[in-house]
């Protein structure tokens, strides 16, 4: 009877939190924007002028076909991540995408009108080296793999194997190219540095060594980016120190000498230090190369070489050419040359490669955006117009990864922030006032002249809101006259403005490249962006909100703590959140690394809250430093406290600040390293609001929580990885006094873990390697019946240690990530947001992994309505809060509260962005979308109806009475 009712409350339990997206609904209040990351390979679907495909193979180990027109995916295929899935080359043919991934390890072919699977081979193992389709009577049926020590010939129709042969030396020769020209035989070359280079030539039909060369190169290190195959199977190759080109015929039958030609002899000079490139160009596999070639000597200087009849001409010398690039059309083969014209504006000119001759008409000209980066890369996709000249489309690559696709004549048609694909952190910020809003604060903000004056300046402010009721009323009625498809709801800087109920936000993202956006989170809108160029690629970044739009008229201020490029120091940059423009105000220079960074809550004269630097030396700079900051940081500075982590040696240490502003330490925990390590610590958000102290139990009684605000989860994992051996360890740090509070460990577990800490519970994830499954623990943590302060918290008057309950639930599925909404007054329950490997993000209420659900529910339990005790963690579909809005590789969960209670913002970002609102106890305090004004309206227009009437009549009644 027991377990027939606990089912009962369960499946009540269950039905109760159940919460699903109508069909007109979706899209309404979330948006999703799909990324495929820095770009590797790209090549244009060249079958038909009209063709629209564009093939994309990116370092994310994505490979997708984007549309020309205005850049939207059409297909993407998102491979594993890591070295696994590392793409290491693609070639296209015709309707086939070639794919070599996994360091050699896995062919594919992909289909790119659909992006279907063609078929896939497993390769030999052995260290990747390059690739290249194998062309033989004016037709390409074969693609080569070449491998450290192996090369191996596919068939391009399935992939199966024709041979396989071994690498002669292939101990001391470095194998770096494989070249077909159609003549039924595949080149190899290698390298043994500073010594020779040998030639290796293979029988197409049985993989048969025809011949093998070694030639004399003592100056020659590798064969890549300084040597290309160009004309008639020649082998052309630069040199920096000898300022010079060495040339080799691969076909010759004997051996012979490298024939070198002096750049000089050519009216030609190498910039000092750098080291030349060779670019050539094939058009076909199944012929010869062309005998035209670019070699950059400079950083911005290129030059156009033919050779012919073993001469080397030069045919075009491009000065101030900042990229060149090959693009070949019908038996037309140009070279596509981008220019500088100044900061901001390139230019594009096409030349013919056989004369170096100018083509007429072809020149265009494009602006980038100021903020951004420069041009990295250059794709050209040549076509013949009805008159027979060349027309030309081009995609710029820039060095912030963005993807800018130019048509003639100079027309950007669309632009990819591709380094959205790799978001470190984020903010949310309010938005600014309106003007209205702003015209009101000024009122009561300001001295007025008399009583007159404010009376003129109420009247115009009442003015100034009536006017824009009278315009929001008439944009509402505009818009509900047409279909919601064709209601424009476009946000600029210009209309910013905070809205009733705070739910429209500025979301500032910082990517791994260095660029910041500013996204405004109703439609996913990028209002500004702003490219770093000092900065180190792949540092960590730390993003805070100094001051916020809440103390008007001072702008809302941002600080990033980059690290430089150059000097690898730290840096502060300091910006507005809504404009993205710099401020004006200068921040301190630091000479040395950062270790900590702390927002205090103490404020200057401008609202700005004081960030605490503390560097190598535990020396402490505080930013800003006004005079009057530094008096108020020394009167307060016995309540600051900081903790410094070093996982190397398995530190973790607390400092106390001085009135001196210099810092001590006062205790520290050693982990040793020999058995287990620390992988991360969490303390709790700053802006994290607990609305109850306690939970009433079912015999009327309170369980005061522990709320230490200085408590720190620090995760250890074992650093045996055995599975019989390997444990997880959760240690609950006191980080004022250092005091471990609590300690648990899962044995026979490991990670990765992710965790959440807040209020008076940690929740953590793991892998059980006895059992083969993933597990969440959860603890929490309570002072008991009597709390011991009830106004204030001290870690250094504790005398009680907590009671600490915990519990543990079989999830079945892996995560991805884990974060806890988040509200304004903490009113309403909490839920936790768990990101799945599929793409889901599940929505799991915080009740489910309460420690003290019953194994037997008694009368008490149920009168706190504590859900009985189930291993297994249920899923349910509509728990699902991005429903078929997957977020593929999701790296992070970042809530934000809004004006609303009932409404947590949330942003899910990975390889894709996904910004949605959740209602972890429903929408309480918002009426709902089917609420039926006209009944309520009807009913109250009758009540008022009535009344008057029944008024009237009571008059009536009562003068008649008078009269009698």
């Amino acid at each position: 009877m027991a377990a027939a009712i606990s089912c009962l409350i369960f499946l009540f339990v269950l039905v109760c939190l159940s919460a699903a997206v109508f069909e007109d609904q979706a899209g309404k209040f979330d948006w999703r924007q799909q990324y495929v990351g820095k770009v590797k390979f790209a090549y244009f679907d060249s079958q038909t002028q009209a063709s629209r495909k564009l093939v994309v193979a990116t370092e994310q180990n994505v490979i997708a076909s984007l549309n020309s027109r205005n850049g939207d995916i059409f297909w993407r295929q998102v491979d594993k991540a890591g070295p696994e899935g590392h793409i290491d080359t693609v070639l296209v043919h015709g309707q086939d995408a070639i794919m070599v991934s996994g360091n050699g390890r896995l062919l594919r072919s992909w289909e790119i009108t659909v992006g279907g699977l063609n078929w896939e081979t497993v390769l030999d193992t052995g260290s990747f080296q390059c690739a290249g389709f194998v062309g033989v009577q004016d037709s390409v049926k074969y693609v080569a793999v070449l491998k450290k020590t192996a090369i191996s010939l596919h068939y391009l129709s399935n992939g199966h194997q024709k041979w396989v042969e071994n690498l002669p030396d292939s101990e001391t020769v470095q194998y770096e190219v494989v070249y077909s020209g159609g003549s039924g035989l595949v080149y190899v070359l290698g390298v043994v540095p500073h010594s020779h280079l040998t030639i290796t030539a293979y029988n197409l039909e049985d993989g048969e060594i025809m011949k093998q060369v070694s030639v004399e190169a003592l100056w020659l290190e590798s064969l890549k980016p300084g040597c290309a195959v160009v004309g008639d199977g020649v082998l052309v190759c630069a040199d920096p120190a000898s300022r010079s080109l060495y040339t080799l015929k691969l076909e010759e039958e004997h051996e012979q000498e490298m024939r070198q030609v002096l750049l000089q002899s050519l009216d030609v000079e190498v910039s000092d230090g750098f080291q030349p490139h060779v670019l050539a160009t094939q058009p076909s596999p199944a012929r010869h190369p062309n005998a035209e070639f670019s070699l950059q000597l400079g950083p911005d200087h290129h030059i156009l070489l033919q050779l012919g009849d073993d001469v080397i001409t030069p045919l075009r010398d491009f000065q101030q050419a900042l990229l060149v690039s090959f693009a070949t059309t019908g038996e037309k083969t140009v070279a596509v040359v981008m220019s500088p014209k100044n900061e901001t504006a390139y230019s594009i000119n096409l030349f013919s490669a056989d004369s170096g001759r100018r083509l007429l008409e072809t020149s265009t000209t494009f602006n980038l955006d100021p903020n951004g980066g420069k041009p990295e890369r250059l794709y050209v996709h040549a076509f013949l117009k009805k008159d027979d000249s060349v027309g030309y489309r081009v995609l710029v690559q820039t060095e912030d990864h963005a993807l800018i696709f130019v048509q003639q004549p100079g027309r950007v048609l669309w632009i990819r922030e591709e380094a959205l694909a790799e978001v470190v952190t984020m903010e949310m910020v309010d938005l600014p006032l309106t003007g209205t809003q702003a015209e009101l604060e000024g009122e009561f903000g300001k001295k007025a002249d008399g009583l007159l004056g404010m009376v003129l300046k109420r009247l115009s402010s009442q003015l100034i809101l009536l006017q824009s009721w009278t315009a929001h009323l008439w944009k509402m009625f505009c818009d509900a006259r047409q279909p919601r498809s064709l209601v424009k709801n476009e946000v600029t800087i210009e209309t910013l403005a905070r809205d009733e109920f705070n739910l429209q936000k500025m979301m500032v993202m910082v990517t791994a490249s260095g660029k910041l956006f500013g996204i405004e989170s109703s439609f996913g809108t990028i209002l500004w962006k702003h490219f770093l160029q000092k900065v180190q690629p792949s540092s960590s970044f730390k993003l805070v909100v100094q001051r916020t739009t809440a103390h008007f008229p001072h702008p809302p201020q941002c600080t990033l703590i980059i690290k430089d490029k150059d000097t690898g120091l730290s840096t502060l940059h300091v910006f507005n959140p809504i404009f993205g423009k710099r401020s004006h105000i200068t921040p301190p220079s630091l000479g040395r690394p950062i270790l900590q960074s702390l927002l205090l809550p103490l404020m200057d004269q401008d609202y700005a809250k004081v960030l605490l630097l503390i560097d190598n030396e535990y020396k402490v700079t505080a930013f800003p430093s006004a005079k009057r900051v530094l008096q108020q940081l020394q009167e307060m500075a016995s309540l600051v406290f900081f903790y410094l982590v070093d996982a190397d040696q398995g530190k973790l240490s607390g400092f106390r600040l001085r009135r001196d502003l210099t810092t001590e330490l006062i205790w520290e925990v050693v982990i040793p390293t020999e058995i287990q390590r620390i992988v991360s610590v969490k303390g709790k958000r700053a802006n994290e609001h607990v609305h109850s102290q306690g939970r009433v139990m079912g015999d009327r009684s309170v369980l005061y929580k522990y709320l230490n605000p200085n408590l720190l989860a620090v995760v250890t994992e074992s650093s045996d990885s055995h599975p019989e051996r390997s444990f997880v360890g959760m240690y609950l740090i006191d980080g004022v006094t250092g005091r471990i509070i609590h300690e648990a460990v899962q044995r026979k577990a490991r990670g990765p873990v992710y965790f959440v800490h807040s209020e008076n519970w940690v929740v953590y994830q793991y892998w059980n390697t006895k059992s083969r499954r993933n597990e969440f623990s959860v603890l929490e943590l309570y002072e008991g019946t009597e709390q011991y302060n009830s106004t204030a918290f001290s870690s250094l008057d504790r005398p009680l240690t907590p009671q600490v309950l915990q519990q543990s639930y079989i999830f079945p599925s892996a995560i991805s990530q884990l974060e806890a909404t988040i509200t304004e007054k903490g009113i309403t329950s909490r839920h936790l947001l768990v990101g799945l490997p599929s793409g889901a993000i599940l929505s799991l209420p915080k009740m489910f992994l309460d420690p003290r659900r019953p194994e037997v529910p008694s009368e008490q339990s149920r009168e706190e309505n504590l859900i009985p005790y189930a291993p297994e963690m249920p899923i349910r579909s509509e728990w699902f809060i991005n429903y078929n809005q997957t977020v593929t590789r999701a790296k992070g969960i970042y809530t934000a509260p809004s004006g609303l209670e009932s409404t947590c913002l949330v942003v899910a970002y990975g390889l894709d962005i996904y910004q949605t609102r959740v209602y972890p106890s429903k929408q309480f305090d918002v009426l709902n979308d089917d609420y039926d004004y006209m009944l309520i309206s009807s009913v109250l227009f009758g009540l008022v109806f009535t009344t008057m009437i029944s008024k009237r009549l009571a008059q009536v009644k009562l003068l008649n009475r008078a009269w009698r």
